[in-house]
């Protein structure tokens, strides 16, 4: 697990099973809400994700944040069969201790947008529904953002209202288990006119047709777009944990594009 940053001792206070994929974890405890100087903050951008330790485990898996009201972390966890966290988060883990490490975010919409398209599959659902939340809170109308979202058991998602009211979703079944078409639905897409945001989370190998989707055939500009692998569907072992703000930092230093620093990012996932 990486040293690199501050880290939070929290309590596991609920466990929701939402979905057969989906749990919710709450957290909280006085290592979260402590008042000593340092003590977790939010950044306040709507896709932040946290590093997450379970108990017995030393290496992290990256999530991202679906709610904190400055005294409870909520993260909406997909489960499936192998994985560090998710046979953790599959059994009942109330009363638990994890760690959790500082928040990072990348979603940086321009002023000058007038719509929103965000794009995901099950693992991008809590970024989604916070970033609806946000914008259409304090930028946009629902009316201006859009949602494409492939999951499983969309009924239910959709029948909870994990997604606001108002939104215009577009509700996609994966093509199997572990796998996504996602960019096949982005290059289908009747982009609005005029100045916008396109962000879009998922499996690696589609984020990457998409990052060149945009480049060449939509010629959108880097500031226009943010486009992220949270896991790889090809690999029979989980992807190696990667925090993408050192890497982002990294990047910006040495001058480099979006584009090229998302490049780096997934060629350090899939290394």
């Amino acid at each position: 697990m990486s040293t690199r940053g501050r880290q939070y001792a929290a309590e596991v206070l609920e466990r929701q099973q939402l979905t057969p994929h989906l749990v919710r974890l709450t957290l909280g405890g006085a290592g979260l809400t402590g008042a000593e100087p340092g003590a977790f903050a939010s950044t306040g951008i709507p896709d932040e994700w946290v590093g997450l330790v379970v108990p017995q485990q030393f290496q992290s898996r990256y999530y991202t944040v679906r709610s904190w009201d400055g005294s409870e972390l909520v993260l909406d966890v997909v489960v499936h069969e192998t994985g560090l966290v998710t046979e953790w988060a599959a059994r009942e883990c109330v009363g638990e201790t994890v760690t959790i490490t500082e928040p990072r975010g990348s979603f940086a919409m321009p002023d000058s947008a007038a719509w929103l398209l965000l794009v995901g599959d099950l693992t991008a659902m809590p970024a989604m529904a916070r970033i609806v939340e946000s914008v259409g809170r304090d930028r946009l109308d629902h009316g201006q953002i859009r949602v494409w979202a492939e999951v499983p058991d969309a009924d239910l998602l959709r029948d909870s209202g994990y997604l606001p009211d108002g939104v215009d979703v577009t509700w996609l079944e994966p093509p199997a288990p572990g796998q996504s078409d996602l960019a096949a639905a982005v290059e289908g897409i009747d982009w609005p006119a005029g100045e916008g945001y396109f962000w879009m989370a998922g499996e690696s190998a589609q984020m990457r047709a998409i990052r060149k989707h945009l480049m060449r055939e939509r010629r959108l500009p880097s500031p226009a777009y943010d486009v992220m692998g949270y896991w790889r569907g090809v690999a029979r072992r989980q992807p190696r944990a990667v925090d993408p703000g050192p890497i982002w930092r990294a990047g910006k230093m040495a001058g480099k594009g979006d584009d090229q620093i998302w490049a780096d990012y997934d060629e350090a996932r899939d290394s």
